[in-house]
C-alpha cells in the first residue's frame, strides 16, 4: 500500500513541477484579477449607461413571475411575489462579452500575429521536403517487387 502512495505522490509531485502548472496557477490569478476589473467596469459605467434608457440600474430590472409583486421601497428588496431577475442576467451576459473581447483583442489576436511573424521568419530550407504520396507508393512496389525476387537476383527494376 505505502508503495502505491509514494508512487501516486511521486507522480503527483512531478506533475506539480512541470512548468505548465505553475503557468497555470499564474494565468488562473492574473484571470481572477481581470475579472474583478471587467466587474467593476460593467457595474460602474456600462450597467448604469444601459439602464439610463430605462428608469433605474440595470441590475435593478425584473419581471414579476408569481405575483402580487412588491418591494421594499428603502432597500429594494422582495417583499412579496417571484421575480424574474433579468437585468442580472443581462449584466452577467455584459460582463462575459466584455470579457471575451478583451481577451481575443488584447491577448489571443495579438499571440497569433506574433506566431505568424516568428513563423515567416524561420528558414524554409530547415524543412525537410516530404515525399509526395505517389513516391512513397512507388518506393512500397519497388521493395515488394525486390522481396519476391529474393536477394542476390539481378533482374531489372519495373518501370515507373
Amino acid at each position: 500500500m505505502s508503495e502505491k502512495k509514494t508512487g501516486v505522490l511521486g507522480g503527483f509531485k512531478a506533475f506539480l513541477m512541470r512548468g505548465n502548472v505553475v503557468d497555470l496557477a499564474v494565468a488562473v490569478v492574473i484571470g481572477a484579477a481581470f475579472t474583478n476589473i471587467v466587474n467593476s467596469v460593467v457595474k460602474g459605467i456600462i450597467n448604469p449607461v444601459v439602464g439610463a434608457f430605462g428608469t433605474k440600474d440595470l441590475d435593478h430590472y425584473a419581471a414579476c413571475l408569481k405575483g402580487p409583486c412588491s418591494r421594499n421601497g428603502t432597500t429594494g428588496e422582495v417583499t412579496t411575489g417571484v421575480y424574474i431577475q433579468w437585468g442580472s442576467v443581462l449584466s452577467a451576459t455584459l460582463t462575459f462579452l466584455i470579457t471575451a473581447a478583451v481577451v481575443y483583442f488584447l491577448m489571443l489576436l495579438p499571440m497569433k500575429r506574433w506566431q505568424d511573424r516568428q513563423a515567416a521568419k524561420a528558414p524554409a530550407e530547415n524543412k525537410a521536403a516530404q515525399p509526395t504520396e505517389i513516391e512513397l507508393l512507388a518506393q512500397i512496389r519497388d521493395t515488394l517487387i525486390e522481396q519476391r525476387r529474393g536477394p542476390g537476383t539481378d533482374s531489372v527494376p519495373a518501370p515507373r
